[in-house]
């Protein structure tokens, strides 16, 4: 016996064709609407959903690639009563939270203060940046 004359002991039964015309309509059993009735339809499944929802499970992650900016004004900075402005004295002050993303200085407001800013590590727009210079302040890189 050779391995091309091997038959099998059942023939497998053909599965009826849906939606192909004939004698039961244009719908041919189908149904009329819905996400069965559609060509190539795939219901997905619960687990998928499960999967997905749930971390712990190492589902899909949808995380934003680049982190947000954590923003502060320049009318803010009043609040911050020192002369020397970094991230931590920030931070510390309650501006910004505490977390990812870098820090940037926006220029909404004015510069009030009799003393001199000094900025140090934080990123600054350039409204912002007018503003400091102009009320002698400076950037440090």
């Amino acid at each position: 016996m050779q391995l091309h004359e091997l038959k099998p002991l059942h023939k497998a039964k053909k599965k009826k064709r849906i939606g192909r015309g004939g004698k039961r309509g244009s719908f041919s059993g189908h149904g009329i609407k819905g996400q069965k009735s559609r060509a190539g339809a795939k219901i997905r499944p619960a687990e998928r959903d499960l999967v997905i929802r749930l971390p712990k499970l190492r589902g899909f992650k949808n995380r934003p690639l680049i982190e947000k900016t954590r923003v502060v004004n320049v009318g803010d900075l009043k609040k911050a009563n020192c002369e020397l402005i970094t991230e931590e004295i920030l931070v510390k002050t309650g501006l910004i939270k505490k977390g990812g993303g870098c820090v940037k200085i926006l220029g909404n407001g004015e510069v009030d203060r009799p003393l001199k800013l000094k900025i140090k590590g934080v990123k600054v727009s350039k409204p912002a940046e007018l503003k400091i210079k102009a009320a002698k302040g400076e950037i440090l890189p």
